[in-house]
């Protein structure tokens, strides 16, 4: 696409809207960048004016205007009334990752998404790339660095060929159009997102956007043992050949048996050398070695790859052991499946940490996982209901996380497990997840 003097509209900076306003600039388009925040707010301020980008307000005359293209922030709304008015004018709205994938050489992109364990199949993927094509695989997308960044910083606009493990979004598949990944797979479907997407079922739809454009010898990875997975693919049909994955049964192509993981019925890993917790890790590496397996990775760097990994950062991440307890950091837990799939991970003695901010989510779903749970301490905006829908008055709620962590201490005894696994996101007392388990973990080294 030739975007020479095309007026483009950035809706919302942040980091993707940076990036494609960078790409757009080396594209020599005439860009306008419409931001919430008062233009003397913005850290970025003196390179969007060396690119001689209009820096406008978000109102309805800003959005009356005519543009060529729209590129939405994906923390913005896709239905929001702004977006309705350029809408209503046919004029496209797309997010930085279908600006990426239209400027770019072809390349091998390997798409994931679902509710819970993107970041930690997609990390999987980027180490056993690299490990083996080096400086021809990279980590992008709703992980931290937008796909834009590596188009300009790995010159993807020049050459192909590349590997990109790409941790995709609901919010950046509903701008999808001509995007498609060479592989892809929805590795589960629970509610969340509820509040931003309007309804369950255009959350889950979302989803399946991701293999809307993918045919041919495209592949994608369907999971056997999710319900509401395999609903949704009935209801969109797969076009491209699709790789089946299964913890339960051996019908799949991928499965376990023997102790190992069988990749298209082939003996790959020993399960005896993998270090993570829990059987969903099991289920995010056997995905991973899948996708890898089909891009040419060799067992031999498989094995290397798995036995060194020890997981991702607020994923059930192993923080310190004191006086014979251990503290977990769950922080990316922002919904009750990613705490229901941490319970798992215990047999008893846990003190459970939740709250945060309040998305309405129903509890319900983790009532019968607290069989390993002694205590359920809640904290922040949410804490209170969350507690007194859990377990009612035998809870405790507290005003903030550092005080949760400071009562977590006084109760546990040994072998007891202190879990942060909020169920919900961070936004009442943090600015992201990150944030609030840094947080946690300055706490607890602090003790």
């Amino acid at each position: 696409m030739d975007f020479t003097n095309k007026k483009v509209l950035v809706m919302g900076l942040a980091r993707s809207g940076l990036a494609a306003i960078k790409v757009l600039h080396k594209l020599n388009a005439t860009i306008v960048l419409s931001e919430s925040k008062d233009k003397e707010q913005l850290k970025p301020l003196e390179l969007l004016e060396s690119f001689n980008v209009e820096i406008v307000k978000q109102s309805k005359d800003v959005f009356r205007q005519d543009y060529d293209l729209c590129i939405k922030n994906p923390g913005i709304a896709f239905n929001s009334e702004f977006i309705k008015l350029l809408e209503e004018r046919n004029i496209p709205v797309i997010t930085e990752i279908e600006l990426a994938f239209l400027v770019s050489k072809p390349q091998n992109y390997i798409a994931i998404t679902g509710t819970n364990g993107k970041t930690t199949t997609t990390t999987l993927v980027y180490e056993l790339l690299k490990k083996q094509f080096g400086d021809k695989a990279h980590l992008c997308g709703n992980i931290g660095t937008p796909l834009c960044d590596i188009v300009l910083s790995e010159n993807l606009m020049e050459e192909e060929g590349h590997y990109l493990a790409l941790e995709i979004s609901n919010a950046q598949l509903v701008n999808i159009d001509k995007f498609k990944p060479k592989i892809a797979t929805i590795l589960n479907l629970t509610p969340d997102h509820i509040d931003f997407m309007g309804s369950l079922d255009f959350y889950y739809y979302s989803k399946t956007l991701i293999y809307k454009n993918m045919i041919d010898n495209d592949i994608f990875l369907l999971n056997n043992d999710d319900n509401t997975i395999k609903e949704y693919v009935e209801k969109y049909p797969i076009k491209c050949k699709i790789s089946s994955f299964s913890l339960e049964n051996e019908k799949a192509d991928s499965y376990i048996s023997d102790d190992y993981i069988y990749v298209d019925n082939q003996k790959i890993l020993p399960l005896s050398s993998v270090k993570l917790v829990g059987k969903h890790n099991l289920q995010n590496i056997m995905v991973a070695v899948s996708c890898v397996k089909k891009l040419g990775v060799t067992n031999e760097n498989i094995l290397e790859v798995i036995s060194s990994f020890t997981g991702v950062e607020h994923r059930l991440e192993f923080v310190k052991e004191i006086d014979k307890v251990k503290y977990y950091n769950d922080s990316k837990a922002t919904n009750t499946d990613a705490t229901i799939t941490a319970l798992k991970s215990f047999d008893k003695g846990v003190i459970l940490l939740v709250g945060g901010f309040e998305k309405g989510l129903d509890m319900k779903p983790l009532q019968p996982y607290l069989s390993c749970v002694k205590k359920v301490i809640g904290f922040g905006a949410s804490g209170k209901r969350l507690v007194e829908d859990l377990v009612g008055k035998q809870g405790i709620v507290v005003e903030n996380l550092k005080q949760a962590v400071f009562i977590a201490k006084d109760i546990a005894i040994e072998n007891d497990v202190v879990l942060l696994s909020p169920t919900t996101s961070s936004f009442d007392q943090y600015s992201c997840f990150e944030e609030r388990g840094k947080h946690f973990k300055e706490i607890v080294n602090s003790l």
